[in-house]
């Protein structure tokens, strides 16, 4: 069966500390994203970019940075979102920083909802992503999308995808986490979000992890992945605005790709935080890509 996927460019690094995750689109083009994908027998049509506003770079003004023009991003990114969704094909969301998952997750719950499908949801990053206003030390809203989808954030980001919450914390699942703020760890707790901590992973294997993550899919599940590129260890994937030390090697990355490409329910994707600005010769977009390509079967032996 032909799989019909969509690129969609969304070059803004409006929600982040640090400026050239807009570039992140191209740089995904140029290290040869859509060949990759169509070696692997997949239909692909680049949407180009989505238009939204530029960054004006100001302080936060009540506790968030940016809101007005996050909330034009987000809003872009979950019409485009769900439009392909709606066509059946499979979206790849192109970022970006992260602040633009909450659109294209809050995009893929709606038309869960409205076709009677489970949602599972990847988050591979790591950060947490679950501050408020209340908890940011910056105001940077790249680390609040996960705390908006569940319904803890400004009333013009939670809404935009039609219900509040947008995604129940139990369909989540964190892998790979490792910075995350005080205020932010106690917030996590009491919610109650699964997150697979580099401990776990050290402790008991990425197999492990990934076969608790993706217990229980079933032909009625959708699973979405967000890949946060600063998942990876900065060793290897030098181009991100907030690397932190100590992530997934290349093999237990690749090994994370291959276990979800073997379950066969992957149905949307965002590659974001790619910031060419700090990378070495476009290697981490080269590596994101070949990780994708991971994700969508490539593996080294052919497989029953």
């Amino acid at each position: 069966m032909t799989r019909y996927v969509s690129l969609i460019g969304a070059p803004t690094d409006i929600g982040a500390g640090a400026r050239g995750a807009r570039m992140g689109p191209e740089a995904l083009r140029v290290a040869g994203l859509q060949a990759a994908l169509e070696a692997r027998g997949l239909q692909v049509q680049d949407r180009g970019n989505l238009a939204g506003p530029p960054n004006p770079w100001q302080p936060p003004v009540d506790g968030y940075r940016h809101l007005p023009e996050v909330v034009a991003w987000n809003r872009a990114v979950h019409d485009a979102v769900l439009a392909e969704l709606q066509q059946a094909r499979l979206p790849i969301l192109l970022g970006g920083d992260h602040c633009l998952g909450l659109g294209s997750i809050s995009a893929v719950a709606r038309h869960c909802r409205e076709t009677g499908r489970k949602l599972r949801v990847l988050w591979l990053d790591a950060h947490a992503d679950f501050n408020t206003r209340v908890l940011t030390p910056s105001g940077n809203l790249h680390g609040m999308p996960v705390a908006c989808l569940c319904g803890h954030g400004p009333q013009a980001l939670i809404e935009i995808g039609g219900t509040v919450p947008a995604l129940n914390p139990k369909a989540l699942r964190q892998i790979g986490i490792r910075s995350v703020d005080p205020g932010e760890k106690r917030f996590v707790h009491e919610v109650g979000l699964e997150v697979f901590d580099m401990r776990y992973i050290d402790e008991m294997g990425m197999r492990h992890t990934m076969e608790l993550a993706l217990a229980t899919l079933d032909a009625h599940t959708h699973l979405h992945v967000s890949f946060d590129v600063d998942f990876l260890d900065p060793e290897i994937a030098p181009g991100v605005g907030t690397t932190v030390p100590g992530g997934p090697t290349y093999r237990e990355a690749q090994l994370c790709m291959e276990m979800i490409a073997d379950t066969g329910r992957l149905a949307s994707l965002d590659i974001m935080e790619l910031n060419p600005a700090l990378d070495v010769r476009n290697k981490t977009a080269e590596l994101a890509v070949d990780l994708v390509e991971s994700l969508f079967g490539k593996s080294t032996l052919m497989r029953a």
